[in-house]
């Protein structure tokens, strides 16, 4: 846990704490309701915990509201994600509620509340040194491409639009971002990839291939 992690803007570490402890006495609340919510629903645990590589690739745990039931095939394999997930949970992807727990990510320092998303770790490999450099500031709860398109772009096209982040960052497009990404988020907007329950998997560009 760093207050001011290494290689990160003051101006932009101030504004996520800021904007996090002055919006406690609405999330709190709501993270409790929403985490009862999910332990009735989708049973235990209500959180849903993975390791995803944060600044310059390094791993850090990334904390969610499950969306998804614990529902297994007969001879026990988890079956696909469009069979588990819920009515509730895509209630929590819509409004984006499943999000909320990263907060606590953002007060330890390991994300920022804008960024780039932090992907899953074995997309590490898959990269190109083009869009790994999407890496080079802390990843984000909203961002770029999720303003962008969000699912409904290639990865291609989202690693472009992480990368143009990270060359044009400003305090000024931080705030944009989180107003358009609020926008986006009462518009319901851009949530699933069409035909897809989720997002499908990063498998490498053709120039990675």
């Amino acid at each position: 846990m760093s207050l001011f992690p290494p290689g990160i803007p003051t101006s932009k570490r101030l504004l996520d704490l800021a904007l996090s402890l002055l919006s406690a006495p609405v999330t709190l609340p709501l993270l409790l309701l929403t985490a009862l919510l999910v332990r009735l629903i989708h049973g235990a645990p209500a959180l849903f915990a993975q390791a995803r590589p944060g600044y310059k690739g390094q791993p850090f745990t990334l904390y969610k509201f499950r969306t998804m039931a614990d529902r297994r095939d007969a001879q026990g394999r988890p079956l696909p994600d469009a069979e588990r997930l819920t009515a509730f949970g895509r209630f929590l992807r819509a409004a984006s509620l499943d999000e909320l727990p990263e907060l606590w990510n953002v007060l330890r320092g390991e994300m920022s509340l804008i960024g780039p998303r932090p992907l899953l770790m074995q997309y590490l490999e898959r990269y190109i040194p083009e869009q790994a450099r999407r890496m080079d500031v802390l990843p984000g709860i909203t961002g770029w491409a999720q303003v962008n398109g969000r699912n409904n772009v290639s990865w291609e096209i989202k690693f472009e639009l992480d990368v143009w982040y990270v060359d044009h960052w400003s305090l000024w497009l931080d705030v944009k971002i989180l107003f358009l990404t609020l926008w986006k988020v009462v518009r319901r907007e851009d949530i699933n990839e069409p035909g897809n329950a989720t997002a499908r998997e990063f498998m490498g560009t053709k120039k990675n291939r």
